[in-house]
């Protein structure tokens, strides 16, 4: 018999409404979050493997969502706002009434955001990551508490890049003259130490975990700019990429599209919808900056667009581009190729011609002596290498 079930999870206790393919409900009632408890509720109404349920999103969601996987069952988890907008009786809230909501929109397949489940090694990945996340906003909390106090204490020319430990142990000692200062400049890094050697650790456990695409991890890496918290942020935000159609709605779902605003003929599109996990933008981003060097294959990109729409902008285009270079690479299984990015191998030179110059006079005061010869020699033509332009 084809059933639907609906279950609202709470850490303690889950509710759950059942009903057939007709609408009548067939069982309800509630059972402890647990192991034991997804047991008991299949064996008591006798649910097929197979079968569909459905859960909102919320903080034990894919914890239940894992137990019914083991049990045989199909969740699927909807996000919560979704639920509450197409919910028959939103004013009326109540576990049963939610997990009855839950039920009926499942067997009507009304729902649209249906969360993706990870594979468990992958859900690990991503928390190693988040935690990793959580001590590198540590470390860089301290740094900027540590110049604070420098700049409130007028010590300006202190405030240099606090990035290792022996620049934290230098700026400790030139602060005898401050000794309460001293003291505090001392605790904060102690604990950027500490959150440091976290990090580390944290890093090498990263290292360990093994999952389907960790030979697309490596392969990640051959871009240049892309290094291994960057593959792992990118394999582990994307998990199946065959759930997503076309690199449009892989550059969609990461939240590096435009928005769009269209009415008659008024057609608008205006910044990037941040949509998604703003760690995975930020990775991009951080692989992207590469791109303003010369030897980077996609220079020639980032400069065109640098010299147009600026350097903050040119930044996100490029990271959308490294977005599905690297989804293409781990659904086809392929290895970077610098052929398919519509770039030429070089070096290549390009003849500019000014029709200005600084006087010769002018140009050898500013040049000063070391430079007399390399200016004497110039010409109103000048030979400058093509990244430059």
């Amino acid at each position: 018999m084809e059933a639907y079930v609906g279950m609202d999870v709470h850490c303690k206790e889950s509710v759950y409404v059942i009903q057939d393919g007709t609408g009548r409900v067939i069982g309800e009632g509630q059972v402890p979050t647990s192991w034991m408890g997804m047991l008991e509720f299949q064996e008591r109404h006798g649910v097929a493997p197979g079968t569909k349920v459905a859960l909102e999103t919320g903080s034990v969601s894919f914890y239940v969502a894992r137990l019914l996987m083991r049990l045989g069952l199909v969740p699927v988890v909807v996000d919560a706002h979704e639920v509450r907008l197409k919910a028959h009786r939103p004013n009326q809230k109540s576990d049963r009434r939610d997990a009855f909501e839950l039920c009926e929109g499942l067997r009507r397949d009304i729902y649209r955001v249906i969360v993706h489940i990870p594979p468990p090694e992958v859900q690990q990945l991503r928390e190693a990551l988040a935690r990793r996340r959580h001590f590198v906003q540590i470390c860089t909390r301290e740094v900027v508490s540590a110049k604070h106090l420098l700049r409130a204490e007028g010590l300006v020319e202190l405030t240099g890049h606090l990035r290792s430990e022996p620049a934290w142990s230098r700026l400790v000692e030139r602060l005898d003259f401050a000794p309460d200062l001293q003291v505090l400049i001392d605790c904060h890094r102690t604990a950027w130490l500490c959150a440091q050697a976290q990090v580390r650790r944290i890093e090498q456990h990263i290292g360990q975990i093994r999952t389907a695409h960790t030979a697309s991890v490596t392969a990640l890496q051959a871009i240049p700019g892309v290094g291994p918290i960057v593959a792992q942020t990118v394999v582990a935000a994307v998990s199946d990429p065959e759930r997503f159609p076309t690199a449009k709605h892989v550059a969609s779902f990461a939240g590096l599209v435009p928005s769009t605003h269209q009415s008659g003929e008024r057609n608008h599109q205006g910044r990037i919808t941040k949509r998604g996990s703003p760690e995975l933008r930020a990775m991009l981003c951080e692989a992207a900056h590469h791109a303003s060097r010369p030897e980077h294959p996609l220079n020639p990109y980032f400069a065109k667009l640098c010299a147009r729409r600026g350097y903050r902008m040119a930044v996100v285009a490029v990271a959308h581009r490294l977005l599905r270079i690297m989804w293409a690479m781990m659904r086809s299984g392929t290895d970077f190729d610098v052929g398919r990015l519509g770039v030429e191998a070089g070096p290549f030179e390009v003849t500019v011609k000014r029709p200005y110059r600084l006087k010769k006079t002018r140009a050898l005061a500013k040049a000063g002596p070391g430079r007399t010869a390399k200016t004497r020699s110039s010409t109103g033509t000048m030979i400058v290498p093509r990244a430059a332009v």
